[in-house]
């Protein structure tokens, strides 16, 4: 499956964007992983969403990267998603492939970036040069591990 990939700030989205992208969001993380939390948190509004279309224009993956300062010292990427119908497909290693590339271009090389995942996907993340910290937590219930790619592995 090809999937076209745009980066856009907040301010850019437009309203039909954000709703489709949160919509992926909670069909994964509150439906799905039958976890409710607040969804949205006010870290949207100073993100840039990542946002990979199929070729019928849907969001069937997305991404949100956050400035350093906000979540974290350094940059952080949160909110990686992917929709069932896509999985297995590749399409989360092209979701974080293009994550690292705008991080990459937006804040220079040698930018680190952090992430809190679920413990179950440490080894998905460890494929993208992502190391443990040892900071292990549960959120919302779930369990999961902080997360360091350092600068000179981007």
């Amino acid at each position: 499956m090809v999937v076209s990939w745009q980066i856009k700030h907040y301010s850019e989205l437009s309203v039909n964007e954000f709703h489709d992208l949160i919509a992926l969001r909670i069909a994964v993380f509150v439906v799905e992983q039958d976890c409710p939390y607040q969804e949205l948190d006010g870290k949207d509004k100073k993100a840039y969403h990542l946002i990979g279309r199929n070729g019928q224009g849907d969001i069937v993956a997305t991404a949100r990267i956050i400035p350093a300062g906000v979540s974290y010292p350094e940059v952080s990427i949160g909110r990686v998603v992917t929709s069932s119908d896509v999985r297995k497909l590749g399409i989360g290693h092209q979701l974080m492939t293009e994550a690292h590339k705008f991080v990459t271009d937006e804040f220079g090389k040698n930018t680190s970036v952090r992430l809190s995942a679920q413990t179950h996907l440490i080894n998905y993340y460890e494929q993208h040069g992502y190391v443990e910290t040892g900071k292990n937590y549960l959120e919302d219930g779930i369990p999961h591990t902080e997360m360091l790619k350092s600068n000179q592995t981007l």
